[in-house]
């Protein structure tokens, strides 16, 4: 990694849209150069794909959450069954296994509160592996880099 491979990531980060071509004229290489240097970087997974960022107001998704579980065992199997449910729940967009006093933090996206309790209760309250359930709604995103 070089600061030509530092340019490119924060330009693919920008806009993972952007043609060779302009890619090229904004880190100051030619496009031969830099689709060389992007292709390495994808073979060496430092760039693992690209996506989409979608308006999720006009997806109807207006509630956002993120939510602690608490597992009533620490056990691998456990967790790997959790996991496996969690799979399946469209609403979440994110699962982490964390640290602390809760053993996963998920991100959740639903249509509205209603969505939520259903999800709440028919989806997590029906998990066996899972002890407690903490909400965190969010009230606004003032930075989100994800996008």
């Amino acid at each position: 990694m070089d600061r030509f491979d530092d340019r490119i990531l924060r330009e693919l980060k920008l806009n993972g849209r952007l043609s060779n071509v302009e890619l090229a004229e904004r880190i100051g290489l030619s496009a031969s150069a830099t689709l060389r240097r992007v292709q390495e970087l994808e073979r060496s997974d430092v760039i693992q794909g690209y996506r989409a960022v979608f308006n999720a107001k006009k997806l109807g998704i207006g509630f956002i959450a993120y939510v602690t579980i608490g597992l009533s065992s620490h056990s691998k199997a456990s967790q790997r069954s959790f996991e496996d449910s969690i799979m399946e729940a469209s609403q979440v967009t994110e699962c982490h296994n964390v640290t602390g006093s809760s053993e996963y933090l998920l991100r959740v996206e639903t249509e509205d509160l209603t969505s939520y309790k259903r999800f709440h209760s028919g989806v997590l309250g029906e998990i066996p592996q899972v002890y407690s359930i903490t909400t965190l709604v969010v009230m606004d995103t003032p930075k989100d880099e994800r996008t």
